[in-house]
C-alpha cells in the first residue's frame, strides 16, 4: 500500500487536495490564491450543520431550472392550445399553422436572446445592485410567470389563439431572463463559499432536468388529459419557486452560511489583481467607490481563459448531439410494435438517461476534483469528447438522407453513447464551473460566476446552431 506523506496534501478555501505529481503544483496554486478558510482574529469558522446549506443551494439549483424545464418539455400541451381548438379531435387538422410549424424556434429565440441580454445587465449590475435584491427579484417575477401560465392552461383560448401566442413567447422571454439572472447571480455567490456549494448549486440544475424528464414519461404512460397533466406541472413548479423564496430567505440565518456571506474589502485594480485580505476588524459596507463600478472583466478574462474554453467545448459537443441527433435515434426493433421501441425508446434513452447520467457526472463531483483547473488533462478529456459526435451519428438515426450506412446494429449501443455522454458532460463542466470562481479575488468571485455562466450559454448557442448542419449533412 502506497503511503501518502501530509505534505502532498492541501487545504483550499474549499476542498483538499492531493498533489499526485509535481504538474499538479500549479493547480494547487490557483486554488489557494484565496485563503478564505483563514478567519480572521476572534472569528471561528463554524460547520455546516445537517448540510443544511448545502441543501438549500441543491434545491436552489432545482429552483431554477425546474420551471423552465416544465415549461419547455410540455410540447404536448402547447400543440393543443395553438392548434385553434379546445378539443384533442381536431388538433392533427391545424398542425400545418405557420405558429406550430415554427413554435420551438421561436420557443428558442425567446429563450436564448434574453439569456445572453441579462447576463450582460447581470454583470453590470454586481456592483451597484445588492445580491439579495437580484435573487429575491427574479423569483418572485419567475413565480407570477408561472402564476399565469397556470391560471391559462383551463382557459379556452381556441379564440385568441395567436394572442395567446403573443403571451407565451413573451412569459418565455421573462422567464428565461430572469432564471438566467437567478442562476447566475446564485452561482457568482456560491463562489465565496467552499466548492461543494457550488456543486450543489450545479447537481441541483440536474436534478431539475431529471424531475422533468420523469414527468414527461409519466404524463406518457398515464395522463389521459393533456391539460390535466400540465396543470399539476405547472403547480409544482409554482410551489417550488415559493420555496425557493422561503429557503432563500433562510441562508442568512445559518451560521454556516453567514460566515461566508460577510463582507469583504474589494482589492483595488491596477493592472493586476491583488489578493484579498481578511482584516481582523472587517468592514460592514465596503467603500463607496467600488459600489458603483463595474467589475474589471480583463483579469477574469485572463484567468479563466482556459477553464472558459473548457465549457464552451464541452456545451457545445454536448448540444450538437443533444436533443438533435438523441431525439431522432430510432430503435431498431420499432417495426415489432411494442410500446419499449415506439412509445418509450425516446423518451428513456435520450431524454431520461441523459439528465440521470448528466446528474450523476454532476454528483460526482462532490467527493472527486481531478484534474485541477490549471491542469492539461482537462481540456484534453474536453477535446476527447469530440469522437462521440460521429459515434452517434452512426447510430439508427432516421431519416437518413446522405449517410444511409448505420454501424451500430442494436440499441445498446445509443444507451451505451448517451451514458457517456451525459456523465462526461455532468462531470467536466462541473469542475471547469466551479473552478472559475476559485482561481480569482473574493470579491470578484460573483462577477466571475456571471462569466461562467455566459460561457455556459456561448457554448449552447453555438452547439444548437451548428446541430441544424449536422441534421442536414446526415
Amino acid at each position: 500500500m502506497a503511503i501518502v506523506s501530509e505534505d502532498d496534501f492541501h487545504q483550499s478555501s474549499n476542498s483538499t487536495y492531493r498533489t499526485a505529481s509535481s504538474s499538479l503544483r500549479a493547480d494547487q496554486e490557483a486554488l489557494l490564491e484565496k485563503l478564505l478558510d483563514h478567519p480572521p482574529p476572534g472569528l471561528q469558522r463554524p460547520k455546516d450543520r445537517f448540510s443544511g446549506t448545502y441543501i438549500i443551494f441543491f434545491s436552489l439549483g432545482i429552483g431554477g431550472l425546474l420551471p423552465w424545464n416544465f415549461f419547455v418539455t410540455a410540447q404536448e400541451y402547447w400543440i393543443f392550445k395553438l392548434s385553434n381548438c379546445s378539443s384533442p379531435a381536431t388538433v392533427e387538422e391545424s398542425k400545418g399553422s405557420d405558429i406550430l410549424n415554427y413554435f420551438e424556434s421561436y420557443l428558442a429565440v425567446a429563450s436564448t436572446v434574453p439569456s445572453v441580454l441579462c447576463l450582460l445587465v447581470n454583470f453590470l449590475l454586481v456592483n451597484r445592485v445588492p445580491i439579495h435584491v437580484r435573487v429575491l427579484a427574479s423569483l418572485t417575477v419567475m413565480l407570477a410567470i408561472f402564476v399565469v401560465m397556470t391560471v391559462l392552461v383551463k382557459v379556452d383560448t381556441s379564440s385568441w389563439t395567436h394572442s395567446f401566442f403573443a403571451v407565451t413567447i413573451v412569459c418565455m422571454a421573462i422567464l428565461s431572463g430572469t432564471s438566467t439572472i437567478f442562476n447566475s447571480s446564485v452561482f457568482g455567490m456560491t463562489g465565496s463559499f467552499p466548492m461543494r456549494n457550488s456543486q450543489a448549486l450545479i447537481s441541483g440544475g440536474a436534478m431539475g432536468g431529471t424531475l422533468s424528464a420523469v414527468a414527461s414519461l409519466v404524463d406518457l404512460a398515464g395522463a389521459s388529459d393533456v391539460t390535466d397533466s400540465t396543470l399539476a406541472f405547472f403547480l409544482t413548479a409554482d410551489v417550488f419557486l415559493a420555496l425557493c423564496i422561503g429557503l432563500y430567505l433562510l441562508l442568512p440565518r445559518l451560521d454556516y452560511a453567514r460566515y461566508y456571506m460577510r463582507p469583504v474589502w474589494p482589492a483595488v485594480f491596477s493592472g493586476e489583481e491583488q489578493l484579498p485580505q481578511d482584516s481582523p476588524n472587517p468592514p460592514l459596507v465596503a467603500p463607496g467607490s467600488s459600489d458603483s463600478q463595474t467589475p474589471p472583466l480583463r483579469p477574469i478574462l485572463k484567468k479563466t481563459a482556459g477553464l472558459g474554453f473548457c465549457i464552451i467545448y464541452l456545451l457545445f459537443i454536448t448540444s450538437l448531439v443533444f436533443p438533435a441527433i438523441l431525439s431522432n435515434i430510432e430503435s431498431l426493433s420499432k417495426g415489432s410494435g411494442s410500446p419499449w421501441s415506439t412509445k418509450f425508446f425516446v423518451p428513456l434513452t435520450a431524454f431520461l438517461l441523459y439528465n440521470f447520467a448528466d446528474l450523476c457526472g454532476r454528483q460526482i463531483t462532490a467527493w472527486i476534483q481531478v484534474p485541477g483547473p490549471r491542469s492539461k488533462v482537462l481540456p484534453g478529456l474536453v477535446l476527447l469528447r469530440t469522437c462521440l459526435v460521429p459515434l452517434f451519428v452512426f447510430c439508427n438515426y432516421q431519416p437518413r438522407l446522405h449517410l444511409h450506412t448505420v454501424v451500430f446494429q442494436s440499441d445498446v449501443y445509443p444507451v451505451l453513447f448517451t451514458s457517456l455522454l451525459g456523465l462526461s458532460n455532468g462531470y467536466l463542466s462541473t469542475l471547469a464551473l466551479i473552478y472559475g470562481p476559485k482561481i480569482v479575488p473574493r470579491e470578484l468571485a460573483e462577477a466571475t460566476g456571471v462569466v461562467m455562466s455566459f460561457y455556459v450559454c456561448l457554448g449552447l448557442v453555438l452547439g444548437s446552431a451548428c446541430s441544424a448542419l449536422l441534421v442536414h449533412l446526415i
